[in-house]
């Protein structure tokens, strides 16, 4: 571990900001984490418990595997299912259910689905191998658009004719705003994604406290990162003051990467998205801009796939809306388990509920 990392998980600076914490947080509050990382971080190093009773640390919508709703799965199984067609995803999608199926699955009947760790291994398969037509799934928020956006860019550039993309991006802050106007969610600070903020920096949330008086802060990974920046909720709400303030000044600067987020805007448009447990939110999908149509598999590979339904019992929804706790669903550590996932929240690496499960004793019995 680097002496850089080591101070970050400094068991006396730790116990001082919590110290700080309880000596500011005097009034009941909300926190919620809108990152998956964060929420692997906040369970794997038990911050939960060390917060006083005032504080509420609570799980959102910050997994993108998560959020991505069955209608869109469902889409992504029947495009595998095609002849000739080659599906290239990263890991995490390989077992998240659909309505009916999970790539997984569709891998152990035949298809040709193949796991790839950067977007550009979907290229080089598309070059070795004409005769298919690859597809790349892409998923994630705007920490991964930027690599895919610029896959499409070199795929223009080599004049790939049998490669197209899958895009199920999603952007973050409409998200927010949508949990804010939720009348079931209550949440009066938010712990703001580290990684994202790299990309688009500060000023996109900052309608948050200008619009609805509430304070944000981004904040890093490590235990020391998390709890500076429950220390300035704590601060901002005790000083009656809602600012947006960054806690991860060695990652994220309030400009953010324009470079990035140029290659976004070149290579996407915004379009509204299903998230799932949200719905619908206008504005935060993104989609391949006409000049790329001839790399976009909606048209490349058009498919109808079956109707999308709900998984009976799974409440993965709402637990991404900070509504329920993982264990309060009552398929979590019984019918739902990550040996045997029902709802994506216990797939991914970043879920809610696989965090819970891992880390705490709830719902084993």
């Amino acid at each position: 571990m680097s002496d850089l990392s080591s101070g970050f998980r400094d068991p006396e600076i730790a116990r001082g900001l919590v110290d700080a914490i309880r000596e500011t947080a005097q009034t009941p509050c909300t926190l919620m984490e809108v990152c998956g990382t964060h929420t692997m971080a906040i369970a794997k190093h038990g911050l939960r418990g060390l917060m006083p009773d005032t504080i509420n640390l609570l799980s959102g919508p910050g997994c993108p595997v998560c959020v991505t709703a069955n209608a869109d799965i469902d889409l992504a199984i029947e495009i595998a299912r095609q002849p000739g067609v080659v599906l290239a995803t990263f890991g995490d999608m390989m077992k998240v259910p659909g309505s009916y199926s999970s790539l997984s699955a569709e891998k152990a009947d035949g298809r040709d689905v193949r796991v790839v760790y950067s977007p550009l291994d979907s290229l080089s398969i598309a070059e070795r191998e004409p005769d298919k037509h690859v597809v790349f799934l892409g998923v994630g928020f705007e920490t991964t658009a930027p690599t895919v956006a610029l896959t499409i860019r070199e795929a223009a550039r080599r004049e790939l004719p049998n490669w197209s993309a899958l895009s199920l991006h999603k952007t973050v802050p409409g998200a927010l705003r949508a949990l804010v106007n939720d009348p079931e969610v209550r949440v009066t600070g938010f712990i703001l994604p580290g990684h994202v903020s790299t990309i688009i920096g500060l000023e996109p949330y900052r309608f948050l406290a200008e619009e609805y008086g509430i304070p944000s802060v981004i904040t890093g990974f490590e235990p020391v990162d998390v709890l500076q920046g429950v220390w300035m909720l704590a601060k901002q709400l005790a000083e009656g003051r809602a600012e947006v303030e960054i806690a991860y000044g060695r990652g994220v600067s309030a400009e953010g990467n324009p470079t990035a987020v140029a290659a976004m805007e070149e290579a996407f448009m915004p379009v509204d998205a299903e998230w799932r447990g949200i719905g619908v939110i206008p504005g935060t999908g993104l989609a391949l801009r006409p000049e790329f149509a001839r790399y976009d598999a909606r048209a490349r590979v058009p498919v109808t796939p079956p109707a999308p339904r709900e998984i009976k019992g799974c409440q993965c929804g709402d637990v991404l809306r900070g509504v329920l706790l993982p264990f309060d669903c009552k398929l979590f550590g019984r019918g739902c388990t990550p040996e045997h996932p029902v709802g994506p929240c216990m797939v991914s690496s970043e879920g809610s509920c696989a965090a819970y499960y891992r880390y705490t004793d709830y719902g084993k019995d």
